[in-house]
């Protein structure tokens, strides 16, 4: 198994409501090149769960077992170093540093593990996502879907263990969107990727191999 959930709970404390839990023992498995979408309605638990798959919060009591190891039992520098080794994560904002080409962009997760080669790796990925001849280009000179391009290339490029995608298509146009998804679970399918995505989109989830809802903080 590449990633293992075992029985994660999420509260948080409000002010003026108390408690509010958010997620209610959640518990599944994804093995090596499996594709899952998590879906549901607003407030039901999906950026939540999204961010403790990430490591980049901490559930109140349960596992998260990524490629044989609990994030939640790492140090806060080893975590970070293991999440930019293992977890590509493509955001529905895009989150391009707009001061960087699209090759500075992609290359940046290649620049913080200090590997090698990087220019070339960073270039055979613009060309997988056909913008080759736009490397050097700033995110406000490329257009939306572009710039989606640009992340996923840049979420990709470190191999990662697990890529996230969330609301992937959310921030484009219907006929931009189609043609992004279709590149995201082409990519995925070449390079073998274990894939979690949350989307409201009931087509974009419909392509993944299962689907997971969740229903007020618990999977139905």
């Amino acid at each position: 198994m590449i990633l293992e959930i075992r029985n994660i709970s999420k509260s948080f404390h409000q002010p003026r409501s108390g408690t509010l839990e958010v997620l209610k023992q959640i518990s599944f498995n994804l093995g090596a090149g499996e594709t899952t979408a998590i879906t549901g309605q607003s407030g039901s638990g999906k950026t939540t769960l999204l961010s403790l798959i990430a490591g980049l919060d901490s559930p109140d009591e349960g596992q998260v077992i990524l490629d044989g190891e609990d994030l939640c039992a790492m140090k806060e520098s080893r975590l970070s170093r293991y999440r930019a080794m293992k977890i590509g994560i493509v955001f529905q904002q895009f989150h391009l540093m707009p001061h960087l080409s699209a090759r500075e962009n992609i290359s940046l997760p290649l620049e913080i593990l200090k590997q090698e080669q990087i220019q070339d790796r960073a270039d055979a990925m613009l060309e997988k996502v056909g913008l080759l001849d736009r490397r050097h280009h700033l995110p406000g000179e490329l257009s939306g879907g572009e710039c989606q391009r640009v992340a996923i290339a840049r979420a990709l490029i470190i191999k990662p263990a697990l890529l996230l995608a969330d609301e992937p298509t959310g921030n484009l146009d219907i006929e931009t969107g189609e043609k992004v998804a279709r590149l995201l679970f082409d990519l995925v399918e070449k390079e073998n990727k274990t894939l979690i995505l949350v989307t409201h989109n009931p087509n974009l989830a419909n392509q993944c191999q299962k689907i997971r809802k969740l229903d007020r903080g618990r999977l139905v």
